[in-house]
């Protein structure tokens, strides 16, 4: 009625209990004020007028103090907190609590249960200590009052057991006191020669209920204390609780995610093995019914049936180090090595051997080469040829029209090769899929070409492992455009090309003696039909033990051992004989398909290792690294040209002699179906070019690439 029309107070009546203080001075004040006036006027200390007029003295006492205090603690005591902008446009919210819907007006944001409440359910709770308003409640603003009007020392001591114990007994025993005057009072009016006798028993009876108002206080402190320990106790097993469910709810998202990524690894080790079923299938059978035919002695070429199984192996082996090298990329197992690389030479072979594929298919191929690049720079010869030929092969595989590019650019030691064909493209839909192992995507068109899928995922792996990127520039219905971002750094000194030397024959110095440790017989009979002729001298063991006991009694100069084998593993077998200090200068070269279990013994106790299936010149050149060997070469004849020559006048030269030059360079890669296309050529050109061709195709279908680079050789050494 005063406070409101005066604007000392606000102008809504706020009734929920999370907006207000405990004790508000301005009704507790002036309440407690006209207490004490009408009291004392009742009791006739303010005179005969007063004592009459006691009720009106606490009503004018009440109306007359509340604006005051209200003015003098500037209403700061009528709102606990402002109020909480609760989300959302409905008019009525669900209570946490009771789950009953109310009014917005009614509601409050508790953030004990981090969700609206009732008014009715917040004036009900009790456990939550007021988080909402901790500076409201009655303990804190008394001890508030008392460090405002007594010395900070005192006001810490009354916070204590003692000081609630002798607070609570002190307001107890006003009390009792002013109910005892009150008492006296009435009776020293009515029988006033009473007095003396209701005086002392008044007192017997305050001395007694002082002492129970004692008792009554210490329990009362004690319950409070008791209930605060019980109620922070509850609190600390409530939060361990919700610990523990929140911890059930992250492991059971991460059972769910570890649920999902094994039904993926599952799916994709389906998809793993069918596609690997199929590509390994293909070779398989063409190996196999050559293999049949060969036995039945029904095939019709027998040059044309080696020709094929050998390769399908090679088809089968590129596959299985594909899979190997995404193994070993994946593991950080992979290795480069740094070479002085002929970057010239190098891309001419590549576009030599991919511009040959093209003109096969009808397509056009465009090379353009910076006038920036260095003539040599460092790099992995093979894994970057490796790269380049996934993407330069997929764009001739994926292009039934049109062109594919080559372009290559270099700044600042970074070369870029942008690979562009006219193809299908790659839909949208499969951009984020291209580079993810035998993922063909869902072009009708790609998916009817054969392929394994692993192309562009090692292509991808091996960029990256070489500090480089290979991205999917651009892709459309007219074709794709692929970018290889790759550090080369140049080397200034010129390295000179190494000579070209012929078939091994023999070796310079003392004859060698190689143990050989394999449970296979065949690659024992390979082996031994490469070594013997050679000169060496070798010792055959089919099992760990055995070529433990050969090596103490031979004392070879080399061990090949393979690391399955049917007794002693073949790392212990290497263990042992690195062990026995008998042969220090025995060297061991493992000879095993078990690439998986390399690097863990990677210079441990061998000195090399060869992959099967073996290449033989590998194999040999290896030998002779470890053994430190010079060769003996056996002398290429220089192989006469029937028909004279290739050209109209007497030497290698004129129109046919960048046919010799595409031949030497096709035979230094080792591209056989380039060679031949550019044979079919020489035929076409010139029909006296055909004993020429039919001579070196006779070196091709023995795989005699020595004498083939040997005749090449010599022809433009004439030249």
């Amino acid at each position: 009625m005063i406070n409101k029309p005066l604007g000392l107070s606000p102008r809504y009546i706020e009734f929920r209990r999370a907006y207000l203080y405990d004790i508000n001075p301005v009704g507790a004040g002036a309440l407690l004020l006209s207490i004490v006036a009408s009291s004392l006027s009742y009791l006739g200390f303010l005179g005969t007028t007063a004592q009459i007029l006691s009720p009106f003295v606490a009503l004018l006492t009440a109306f007359c103090a509340a604006p005051l205090i209200a003015w003098a603690t500037s209403g700061r005591y009528y709102l606990a907190r402002p109020a909480d902008d609760i989300h959302g446009v409905d008019q009525e919210l669900r209570c946490t609590i009771c789950e009953n819907i109310f009014e917005r007006a009614d509601m409050a944001f508790c953030p004990a249960y981090a969700g609206v409440i009732c008014s009715l359910c917040c004036t009900l709770e009790s456990r939550c200590h007021d988080t909402c308003k901790p500076h409201g409640r009655v303990a804190r603003q008394l001890s508030t009052l008392m460090m405002l009007v007594l010395p900070r020392r005192i006001a810490s001591a009354l916070d204590t057991r003692a000081g609630h114990f002798a607070g609570i007994m002190l307001a107890c025993n006003i009390v009792i006191a002013l109910l005892l005057s009150m008492i006296y009072h009435e009776i020293w009016h009515r029988a006033p020669a009473a007095r003396g006798v209701v005086e002392t028993t008044l007192w017997i009876v305050y001395l007694c209920l002082m002492l129970l108002s004692g008792i009554a206080a210490w329990l009362i402190v004690l319950a409070h204390e008791s209930r605060r320990a019980a109620e922070a106790e509850s609190s600390r097993q409530t939060a361990m609780l919700m610990e523990e469910i929140d911890a059930h709810g992250k492991t059971e998202i991460a059972l769910q995610k570890a649920k999902e990524t094994a039904e993926a690894a599952n799916l994709a080790k389906t998809r793993y093995i069918v596609g690997i079923s199929h590509e390994i299938r293909t070779p398989l059978n063409s190996i196999s019914g050559y293999a049949q035919l060969l036995e039945r002695g029904s095939a019709e070429s027998a040059d044309n049936a080696v020709r094929v199984i050998r390769r399908s192996s090679e088809h089968l082996s590129n596959l299985i180090d594909g899979l190997l090298d995404i193994s070993r990329i994946e593991n950080g197992m992979l290795r480069l090595n740094r070479e002085v690389v002929n970057l010239g030479v190098f891309l001419d072979e590549l576009v030599d051997m991919f511009r040959l594929q093209a003109l096969a298919k009808g397509l056009e191929f465009r090379y353009d080469r910076s006038t920036a690049l260095p003539a040599h720079v460092h790099a992995d010869r093979k894994r970057l040829g490796q790269i380049l030929i996934n993407l330069l092969s997929n764009a001739i595989k994926y292009t039934d029209t049109g062109h594919v590019s080559l372009k290559i650019r270099y700044r600042g030691q970074i070369a870029e090769f942008e690979v562009t064909d006219t193809g299908a493209g790659i839909d949208a839909a499969d951009r984020d899929k291209i580079f993810e192992p035998f993922e063909r995507g869902t072009n009708q068109v790609a998916r009817g070409v054969p392929g394994t899928g692993l192309g562009l995922t090692i292509t991808k792996l091996l960029a990256h492992i070489m500090g480089g990127e290979v991205q999917l520039q651009a892709s459309s219905p007219g074709g794709s455009t692929f970018l290889l971002r790759v550090l080369l750094s140049g080397v200034r000194d010129e390295i000179a090309a190494p000579p070209q030397e012929g078939r091994i024959c023999d070796y310079l110095g003392p004859r060698q003696r190689i143990l050989l440790a394999d449970d296979d017989p065949l690659h024992l009979d390979l082996v031994q039909n490469l070594l013997r002729p050679l000169g060496f001298t070798v010792f055959v063991a089919r099992d760990g033990k055995t070529c433990l006991d050969l090596a103490a009694q031979c004392r070879p100069d080399l061990a090949m051992i393979d690391l399955s084998m049917p007794d002693i593993p073949g790392w212990q077998v290497a263990r042992e004989l690195r062990a026995a200090g008998t042969l220090p200068r025995l060297k061991i070269m493992i000879v095993s398909a078990n690439a998986h279990d390399l690097a863990s013994q990677l210079g441990v106790v061998h000195d090399a290792f060869v992959m099967k299936p073996v290449l033989l010149q590998q194999l040999l050149e290896q030998t002779g690294a470890l053994l430190n060997l010079k060769w003996i070469y056996q002398p290429q004849p220089k192989v006469p040209v029937p028909g004279k020559d290739l050209s109209a006048g007497g030497n290698l030269g004129g129109r046919s002699s960048h046919h010799l030059e595409d031949l030497y360079r096709l035979g230094r890669i080792g591209h056989v179906r380039g060679i031949e296309a550019k044979l079919r050529e020489l035929e076409l050109e010139d029909s006296a070019n055909d004993a020429f061709t039919a001579q070196m195709r006779s070196l091709l279908a023995n795989f005699d690439m020595k004498r083939y680079m040997s005749v090449l050789e010599a022809i433009r050494a004439d030249a």
